[in-house]
């Protein structure tokens, strides 16, 4: 993954994520495009006169230009390719126009404001839109390690498949690639793929991997899967995602709403 589109904003993931994105182009002699975006439309409602956002402006701009200057000081210092996209307007659109040719879009997994609980409305819209998969990157991470083993969850759907076909260049430096699947009780296996499909699919690309069955057992299927990554000393979980609807509470229902909600590691998803 070589071009690289990263999220600028001042939520708390920031650190976070701007360490990861450099990690993955030192190890893949990438470029980094730093996308960041200043909205004034959140003070339309009701401003009738524009009082509020002509009071706004300079101080949100001012906290833009400062968390732009930190962090390209940084860049400076990291021996990485990268450029800087400044716009005003919705972050979801911004990133979305730079995408076509990017390999991978990372982000947080919550908004700015909601106390570092996800999923994060950007990243609903972005992995429902964007020809390219989504790296979330939660606030704990502090590096990554792009050879380290990798899980990735499996149930047979397309979506599950688009994942793994989007994770390929990151699974194929991994020393140790897991195919998880959570086995349910009674389950219909109508349009599923199973397991050994994509097994074989990865073995085309020369990447041997473990075929992983999960009991469903009490716990949620987002513990279960963080349990099995975290035993396996995984550096990401790949998943696909689902929905229709551009509202984060509902494109990313059930089992991806609810790893995203607390990640315990950097999650890799598709739609």
């Amino acid at each position: 993954m070589k071009s690289i589109l990263l999220h600028i904003d001042h939520d708390a993931a920031m650190a976070a994520r701007l360490q990861v994105a450099l990690d993955i182009a030192r190890s893949t002699n990438g470029h980094i495009t730093c996308v960041q975006t200043v909205n004034y439309n959140v003070f339309a409602t009701g401003d009738v006169y524009g009082a509020a956002i002509a009071a706004a402006m300079p101080v949100i701009r001012e906290n833009a230009d400062r968390l732009r200057a930190e962090i390209e000081q940084e860049l400076e210092n990291e021996g990485v390719a990268w450029d800087w996209r400044f716009d005003y307007g919705m972050a979801a659109q911004r990133l979305l126009e730079a995408s076509p040719l990017a390999d991978v879009v990372i982000l947080g997994p919550a908004d700015l404001g909601v106390g570092g609980r996800g999923p994060a409305s950007l990243v609903g819209d972005l992995v429902l839109k964007a020809p390219v998969p989504v790296l979330v990157v939660p606030e704990q991470s502090r590096s990554f390690d792009i050879g380290a083993p990798m899980l990735v969850a499996w149930n047979g759907s397309a979506e599950s498949a688009h994942a793994l076909r989007a994770a390929l260049p990151l699974l194929a430096c991994s020393c140790k690639v897991t195919l998880a699947s959570v086995v349910e009780p009674v389950a219909s296996a109508e349009g599923k793929l199973p397991p050994t499909e994509g097994a074989r699919y990865l073995s085309r690309h020369g990447i041997a991997c473990e075929m992983l069955e999960l009991p469903r057992g009490d716990a949620p299927i987002a513990e279960t899967l963080f349990l099995a990554a975290e035993m396996r000393e995984c550096a990401l979980m790949v998943m696909g995602a689902y929905g229709h609807s551009r509202l984060a509470e509902m494109l990313l229902g059930g089992v991806t709403r609810k790893v995203l909600a607390d990640p315990k590691m950097p999650i890799l998803l598709a739609h």
